[in-house]
């Protein structure tokens, strides 16, 4: 089947049951902080949901540290802070010398920009050993095709949400946001820099110089003070758009497909809904490490498309890079989703890059998982984004409906002629060439 015979009436049929589910999940289930009740419960709520129109459904259970992906933020602020001024104390008490106030500071911060890079940066479950540990579920359902499977194109989208963002809460699209994250992040380079150099000078000339240096590690302490109010781990947002949008169109794919009567002869398509996202892609890190061989050695061709927010329809685009642009996607895929959005008639959507943060994609991809993300928010970032504003009264139907079209014709798409047989774009040759002669 083609997108273009699919039936609008079940497409819209399915985005107002969308909007419907996603309102009584937020009612009845509460905050979903990775890895809790009220996620498993709302996971639960789901799989009854599939267990109308799939032929399987299961969960699966891992360990997961929710906290330590954020929490460090309180750590390593707290540590810059007091370093600085304790330092500074006991030099003026003349207990320690300024070349050793300088060494100390120079390595807590040395240590936490580490700490950051591991974390949110590169996403690594670093500080997972200091954390309570707790159970998250990840949960697929199948829809099996008629014959024998030959491709298998994966649906998914986690349902877990964000502790909030103070600062995104506060400031709505403030450009405060970026000048603040900006300068905690620059301060603490040009601390490290200055604290090096301080070291460097004291040890090879008697200037007082590297003295006036220590001056700068007060303003990277108070830029501190905004990191360690950064996160509110109190306060969990309703997550209606980021990402029941993406759990639900996934749902929505499969349940469409049975309300049209579509049965595929060799292609399976499945729903995964995830946990742990908010965690650090924690749930598609443990998933695509236990389902490696089965989504690339089992000789299945498999994409997992990952949907993450359905709302700012201006900026709906394929994200074939991602992880703060550390992490490229599967190009063939990313543009089989970007033709076949212009198979539904949506011609505008564009490749783009997660420049901050990630999407459950970077996992599978990281892991040599085919695999692509759709999203559309506001890379501003949005006002709702990870704060409670994030709440069904935030929906946007209409970028739902174009999401699921995408969807769908990806579907189709890669039922007709998968990765193999999908021709290749000029672009993509071109920049296999380019980077075929950087190798060399």
């Amino acid at each position: 089947m083609k997108f273009a015979d699919f039936p609008q009436a079940v497409i819209n049929e399915n985005v107002d049951y969308t909007v419907n589910e996603i309102t009584n999940v937020i009612k009845k289930y509460g905050p979903r902080e990775s890895g809790n009740s009220n996620c498993f419960a709302a996971q639960k709520h789901i799989k009854k949901e599939l267990d109308t129109f799939c032929d399987e459904t299961s969960f699966e259970e891992y360990k997961m540290a929710p906290k330590a992906f954020l929490h460090f933020t309180k750590l390593i602020s707290s540590a810059i802070i007091i370093a600085v001024i304790a330092c500074a104390i006991l030099v003026y008490l003349q207990i320690i010398s300024f070349l050793l106030a300088q060494c100390i500071v120079g390595g807590v911060v040395c240590l936490s920009l580490f700490i950051t890079g591991m974390e949110f940066l590169m996403y690594k479950r670093f500080m997972d050993p200091l954390y309570k540990k707790v159970t998250g579920h990840n949960l697929l359902g199948v829809r099996k095709p008629s014959g024998e499977v030959k491709r298998r194109i994966v649906i998914s989208g986690h349902i877990d949400a964000a502790y909030e963002w103070r600062h995104i809460y506060y400031s709505r699209k403030h450009p405060i946001v970026g000048i603040l994250m900006g300068l905690t992040i620059g301060s603490g380079f040009i601390s490290f820099g200055l604290a090096v150099a301080a070291v460097i000078l004291s040890l090879t000339t008697s200037s007082r110089l590297p003295e006036y240096f220590y001056f700068f590690h007060y303003f990277t302490a108070l830029m501190m003070v905004t990191l360690f109010y950064f996160v509110d781990f109190k306060t969990i947002s309703p997550g209606a758009n980021d990402n029941l949008t993406g759990t639900y169109a996934a749902v929505s794919a499969l349940r469409m497909l049975d309300m049209a009567g579509v049965d595929f002869k060799h292609t399976e398509v499945c729903a995964m809904i995830t946990d742990g996202e908010e965690a650090g892609l924690r749930g598609c890190k443990q998933w695509a490490k236990d389902h490696y061989d089965e989504y690339v050695n089992s000789g299945v061709e498999t994409a997992v498309l990952c949907v993450d927010t359905l709302t700012d329809l201006e900026y709906l685009n394929v994200y074939n890079r991602d992880m703060t642009g550390t992490v490229k996607h599967d190009q063939q895929f990313s543009q089989l989703v970007k033709d076949a959005a212009a198979e539904a008639g949506h011609e505008d959507l564009k490749f783009a890059n997660v420049f901050f943060g990630s999407s459950d994609a970077a996992a599978f991809s990281q892991a040599g998982i085919t695999a692509t993300c759709l999203a559309a928010m506001d890379p501003a970032p949005a006002d709702y984004y990870h704060n409670r504003r994030d709440n069904y009264d935030r929906l946007v139907p209409e970028a739902i409906k174009t999401g699921f079209d995408v969807v769908l014709s990806t579907i189709f798409r890669f039922d007709e002629i998968g990765l193999t047989d999908a021709p290749e774009k000029p672009a993509e040759k071109k920049e296999k060439a380019e980077e075929t002669e950087t190798e060399e």
